[in-house]
Formats: structure tokens, sequence, C-alpha cells
């Protein structure tokens, strides 16, 4: 058993620092190596590392009807291997192939397109050991959440970065192709491993746990206001500022044997609040309720007395988060005598949201989930 860990471990050593076998030459996209599993690479040098591309569509595969057009474009017009070919940098870092997961708007973005992702990227690049990291090409819309459900499912220690463009592939200035770059770089750096999924654009370096978009327009919108960024990109070379470090708060899911999440809405807070917009969620099939609050999970009185009541009468978990960009909803906040509340702490609607559909699938209960909530949150 000793002999053949030795073994295992020359020949993994072998694997990065033999010679080269197979590079790409022009432009051509002629498939020159096939790995175990069926991923297919436009070349193969060896002393480089490998990094699979996930792609999904969105902006950073978007086409418009004129070189200034950064609205009004079609998202997921333009497919993985034209991306990896609009970047040939690129092979100067990884070797790279590409997996087409879907092309969509981010917003078309599902449940199932999510776990099916989450499988391959496990399957392909987690239980590969000679592929050192992932990356997904995303719209930006809900690219947040997409990373938070790939930063609690996928534990294996290798970077996932989440990737996508404020310009389409077409606009003057586009900023998909660096921020691609960028995201294989990272993706194939040792320094970026153990610290969960990362979102990588404008320069930036950022925790799937905490960050969102800040602005629905600028190229700057992803941040983690109150909790920073945890590193930056200076001529395409990744600096961390801390050393990996988990946050407080997450929780790690195994979904190898999750075939569905369970639906889960989000309500929104405002004056004058309607009770039967809760009414009718639960009427309509909700297994779960994320109340967008005012300040720090507020709603009116009315509604807190429904909460309540949908709570005890249907057995069905209502998280109170907040509606604004940030900030906590500690649970000293929501919790009540008369029924089991939960406060999601820093994590907002959207976030709340897959992490209670996340528990719905494996099972757990309004108190177990209310549990797990109060990690991440203050007294």
């Amino acid at each position: 058993m000793a002999f053949k860990s030795v073994l295992v471990s020359a020949l993994a050593t072998l694997s990065y620092a033999s010679p080269l076998l197979h590079l790409r030459s022009n432009n051509d996209t002629t498939f020159v190596f096939t790995n175990s599993n069926g991923l297919n690479f436009t070349q193969m040098n060896t002393t480089l590392p490998n990094v699979t591309i996930f792609a999904t569509g969105g902006t950073i595969a978007g086409s418009g009807s004129s070189s200034t057009a950064t609205t009004g474009y079609t998202a997921g017009a333009v497919g993985v291997l034209s991306l990896i070919d609009a970047v040939p940098g690129m092979l100067d870092v990884a070797n790279v192939a590409g997996v087409q997961v879907a092309n969509v708007g981010s917003e078309d973005v599902t449940s199932d397109i999510l776990i099916s992702m989450s499988k391959k990227i496990n399957r392909l690049v987690c239980d590969d050991p000679t592929m050192a990291g992932a990356v997904v090409t995303h719209g930006t819309d809900t690219l947040e959440e997409t990373a938070f459900f790939l930063d609690a499912t996928i534990n294996c220690g290798k970077p996932v970065i989440i990737v996508g463009a404020m310009r389409p592939s077409t606009a003057i200035s586009a900023d998909g192709p660096f921020n691609l770059l960028e995201a294989v770089t990272v993706a194939s750096s040792p320094k970026a491993k153990n610290r969960g999924a990362m979102v990588v654009m404008n320069d930036r370096i950022a925790s799937a746990y905490y960050v969102t978009k800040t602005n629905a327009n600028t190229m700057d919108t992803f941040k983690a206001i109150e909790m920073g960024y945890l590193g930056e990109m200076i001529s395409n070379t990744p600096f961390f500022f801390y050393p990996p470090v988990k946050p407080t708060g997450k929780v790690p899911f195994d979904i190898s044997n999750v075939t569905e999440i369970p639906r889960v809405d989000i309500l929104f807070s405002y004056e004058d609040m309607h009770n039967d917009t809760l009414y009718n969620a639960v009427d309509s099939g909700a297994k779960g309720i994320v109340i967008a609050g005012a300040g720090a999970g507020g709603v009116t009185t009315s509604f807190n007395y429904a909460i309540e009541d949908v709570i005890n009468r249907f057995d069905i978990p209502i998280v109170q988060s907040m509606r604004t960009v940030s900030g906590e909803v500690p649970l000293s906040d929501v919790s009540s005598d008369t029924a089991t509340r939960i406060a999601s702490g820093y994590l907002n609607p959207q976030k709340s949201r897959i992490l209670l559909g996340l528990l719905l699938a494996k099972g757990r209960n309004v108190t177990q989930i209310a549990d797990v909530f109060a990690l991440g949150t203050n007294a």
C-alpha cells in the first residue's frame, strides 16, 4: 500500500514536470488531447495546470447590435469554444477545456442547472487529480446565487471561480475577455486553494459567500461591502490579502443524492404590506419562504402575525432577511416565544433562498434549519 502511494505521487509529479505533449498552433480549434473524462483540450502542455470552463451564457457570451450597445443585447449568443478562442493568452496560463452547461441569460438559470453543474464540477474537477480548478462563466444578474450554491456544494478545496461581464462580447472595451483570463489565472493558482468558490471580475477577487451585485450597470458592481475583497489582480497576477479561511456560518453540502431543490419564494417587504402574498405563496406550493425585510428584517405588525401563523400551522420555515444591499438581521430582532423564527444574519434574500432550499433538499426541519442560520447571526 505504501509503495502504491509513492508510485501515485511520483506519477502525479511527472504529469506536471514532463515535457510538452501537444501545442495548439495558430487559431486551430482542433482538439489535440482528450482526458479520461472525455474533456477535450486544444493544447496539452504538461508544464501548465489544467482548468475546465463551465459555460452557462450571460453577458460574457452576449452579442449586441453595435459596438456601443451595452443594453438590449442578446445574452448567451456565444459558445464556450468561441470564448476560449477570443482569449488566446489564457493558453499561456493553463490547458483549458470547455463544457457548455447552458447558454441562457442568468435569470433563466434553474435549480436543475445548478445541481447538474455542481455534480459535473465535483466529478470532472474535484475527482480528477490532474485538474487544478474550475471556471464558471455566468450572467451577472443572478451570478451571486450560483456562486453561493457552488460554494456550498463543492468542497474539495480546488478553486471554483465564477466570472461574468457587464458588457457584451461585441462592445468596445468589452470586459469579458480580461475577466475570463483573470478567472483562469486564479483557478490555476495554488494560492487559491481552500478558499471556497470565488467571484473574479474587474481585477477583484471576492468570496462567493459574501459578494453581491451592487449596481445594475457599472463594471465595478460586485462587492462585499462590509467584509471586503479576498484579494486583487495586478498584471494578471493574483494577490490575496489573507490566508484561506472559512466564512462564519458556512455549512458544506453533499448533493450527490439530491435530484431537486424544493420551491422557496422571496417576498419583498414594503409599507402597507398585504398578508395574502404570504398565504398565496404557501397555496402555490412554496416549501420555504424568505422575507426581504425593511431594515433588519422588518415587516408590518399584521404581516408579523401572519408569519407566526404560517410557521405554526403549516410547519414552513420562514427566513427574515433584509432588502438593503448590506447589513445583518440578528436573531434578537426576529425571535419569538410562540414560533421558531429564523434570522438570515449577513445573508441577503437571494443567498438565504439558496441556503434554505439546500437545507430543505436535505430533509431538515424548521428547528434544524433555524440552527444552521443561527451559526451566521449575532444574538
